[in-house]
């Protein structure tokens, strides 16, 4: 749970770690997006779960801007239960429930047939976007949801 290195994650590909930084910096300036270089990789299974939970009590997109600002630009280990109730109690939700859901497992077959979906749909990027059997992978410009939908 406590993550990977990216240097050990791309090993071998250490160019294309820098590369995809600057674009995602690029990308994150050109939309106003904070974002802060990382060199580690998380677990998001937890936060997965309790994002399913977040949205069941209509709290899901700010939970998951509290977790993308966390993990993408304070730089927090979002595999860490202390950590994801934190960030669950910083929007409104109850840590003590927050805690439960994991303990419980509560959301776990909803994340896992997500799991299922993406598999047989082919996706292996993350985030990935499909509108009208057309697919947009990665952090992605505003142009390329335009483009993505039909409207550009």
């Amino acid at each position: 749970m406590e993550g990977m290195e990216l240097s050990e994650l791309f090993a071998g590909r250490e160019a294309d770690i820098a590369a995809m930084q600057a674009r995602l910096s690029r990308l994150a300036a050109a939309e106003g997006l904070p974002l802060a270089e990382r060199t580690r990789t998380c677990n998001s299974r937890l936060a997965q779960e309790l994002g399913k939970w977040a949205e069941s009590r209509g709290s899901g997109d700010p939970f998951r801007r509290a977790v993308y600002r966390a993990y993408f630009v304070d730089g927090s280990n979002i595999a860490l239960v202390d950590e994801l109730l934190r960030i669950a109690g910083s929007v409104g939700l109850p840590p003590d429930e927050a805690r439960a859901v994991l303990a419980e497992g509560s959301f776990a077959a909803a994340v896992d047939a997500d799991w299922q979906r993406a598999g047989e749909l082919r996706i292996t990027a993350v985030p990935t976007h499909l509108c009208g059997g057309k697919r947009l992978a990665g952090f992605s410009s505003y142009a390329d949801f335009l483009h993505l939908i039909g409207k550009e």
